[in-house]
């Protein structure tokens, strides 16, 4: 048996998904990737902060331990 030309094709394919085989080239150095990351990491910190102190002054919607239910 014999598979033709299916090989070439398939990795035609798979090529044509995968544009940039090399991996994640965005034009950056890795001193300005650095920069990058960590800005987005201290806006991701300030908005779960921001989120936990709204979360403590505000009301709980948490049901499981209130009492006053009958069992």
């Amino acid at each position: 048996m014999t598979r033709g030309n299916q090989r070439d094709r398939d990795r035609e394919r798979a090529a044509a998904r995968k544009p940039n085989a090399k991996g994640p080239q965005d034009g950056l150095t890795p001193e300005q990737r650095r920069e990058r990351d960590k800005k987005a990491l201290e806006e991701k910190a300030a908005k779960k902060a921001q989120q936990a102190a709204a979360g403590a002054a505000g009301t709980s919607t948490d049901n499981k331990n209130k009492g006053g239910g009958k069992k």
